[in-house]
């Protein structure tokens, strides 16, 4: 179950992000790429950006975005569990002032019979879970 402060806290919300890539254990995944697509939740403290209006108290969307851009692009890994911990990781060393990353991760094009909306991975990683 998760905290209080997840649950009932600030966060930056990023949702719909696409990416094209090459990801997955199959070697036309690899080949072709395919479409992939993103939500991101961090947990921060939203207050003094709230108070002030400026963007140096808080952290920029586009700086998330350009995480799972790069990842998302970026060297080809086997697991969507691996590029979505890539994702969350690297979000939280790069701005510690995000206690917790939320990544949802999915396929919308796989090899399936019948009809899916994606096929994907959530995971949860929170600073104190991580060194």
């Amino acid at each position: 179950m998760e905290s209080d402060a997840l649950t009932w806290g600030d966060k930056l919300i990023l949702r719909g992000l696409s990416f094209h890539g090459f990801h997955g254990a199959k070697p036309e995944e690899r080949k072709l790429g395919q479409k992939f697509l993103v939500d991101i939740d961090a947990w921060m403290d939203l207050e003094a950006a709230g108070k002030s209006d400026q963007l140096t108290d808080t952290v920029s969307y586009t700086e998330i975005y350009d995480i799972a851009k790069e990842v998302l692009e970026g060297s080809p890994h086997n697991l969507l569990e691996s590029v979505a911990h890539v994702i969350a990781i690297t979000t939280l060393t790069n701005h510690k002032q995000i206690s917790a990353v939320r990544v949802k991760l999915g396929k919308p094009h796989v090899a399936v019979q019948g009809p899916v909306d994606y096929l994907g991975v959530e995971i949860l990683r929170r600073r104190n879970n991580f060194s």
